[in-house]
């Protein structure tokens, strides 16, 4: 199978298309032919060696997490089947989803609608789950909270606003000036410029801000937490561990967040998929042997959505 590979870390040169055997799986695993997959920013930390003191070796690596595809094979007692169409969460700690088979459990995979593009379908695992989480799992958001999302046009944040408004929670956005109009037509209720205003220093008050940027901090952001407030971060470095322990037991908490593949997540997104409530929002799409520029491109920083990249040339 063509796969795109690195085998040390480094800039997105490193990144090459090559042949890779295809996959075996185990008894209990199934393989996906993938026909789309993304690319987070958490693939480039990876990639660069950022992040490597959490997750060393494992070379030569085959990046990514997210995959759109149909099943080939699948265990014998699993409810799915060769030729549904999935989406996964990749479970193996290395990725493995820019390459044209992908193999994981069934815990991390959920059918997809027949009329969800497969383009469109790569975009929602690591980026949707992580939103989903973050609000409900480590902001333990509740119905009519007000809700504060920053980066709030980016991958994770498009859906973070969309899902706090699920909630039918009160949500206030934070992007650049251009992208009010698409922050508000995602729900958004208020939308705050961080190139002219900082909303550590508004008057208003939240019950939970999820920093989708990772640009701003607990710290500061505290003083605009309601008592009982929680702050939800996405950048797993040594600094944000620290600050979960230190503020786990006071009344205004922070929680940095890694995003745990998680099928039941999977099939919440994608009912509110089918329900209207969650839109798609894809910047750009780069086939599989221009993986190192679909990379460069989200280190460089996505304004809106989501980068795809398509396994069928």
């Amino acid at each position: 199978m063509r796969a795109v590979v690195f085998d040390d870390y480094g800039t997105p040169d490193v990144l090459r298309l090559t042949d890779r055997p295809i996959p075996q799986r185990s008894a209990n695993e199934i393989l996906i032919k993938v026909h789309a997959s993304s690319v987070n920013p958490i693939d480039y930390r990876l990639r660069s060696g950022e992040m490597k003191g959490i997750l060393p070796g494992g070379f030569p690596r085959i990046p990514g997490y997210d995959v759109a595809g149909e099943i080939i094979e699948s265990p014998t007692k699993s409810t799915f089947d060769p030729g549904d169409r999935v989406i996964a969460f990749l479970d193996n700690k290395y990725g493995g989803a820019l390459a044209e088979y992908a193999v994981c459990e069934p815990e991390v995979v959920a059918r997809i609608p027949a009329g969800l593009p497969f383009e469109q379908a790569a975009a929602i695992p690591l980026a949707g789950t992580t939103a989903l989480q973050s609000l409900r799992n480590h902001g333990n958001m509740q119905t009519g909270d007000h809700v504060l999302i920053n980066g709030a046009s980016g991958g994770v944040g498009a859906f973070a606003v969309q899902i706090a408004k699920a909630y039918d929670c009160h949500v206030d956005a934070v992007a650049s000036g251009d992208n009010e109009e698409f922050c508000k037509s995602l729900g958004a209720d208020h939308f705050y410029n961080y190139e002219d205003v900082n909303f550590e220093d508004s008057a208003e008050r939240w019950d939970v801000v999820f920093d989708a940027a990772g640009k701003s901090g607990y710290w500061n952001s505290r003083t605009v937490l309601n008592k009982g407030g929680r702050y939800v971060s996405t950048e797993p470095d040594v600094k944000g561990m620290i600050m979960t322990v230190v503020t786990w037991p006071l009344s205004k908490s922070g929680t940095v967040m890694l995003a745990k593949p998680n099928a039941d997540d999977l099939r919440t997104l994608i009912d509110l998929y089918e329900q209207g409530k969650l839109k798609i929002t894809i910047d750009s799409t780069f086939p599989l042997s221009k993986a190192a520029d679909a990379h460069r491109y989200v280190e460089q920083g996505v304004e809106r959505g989501k980068v795809i990249v398509s396994h069928q040339e």
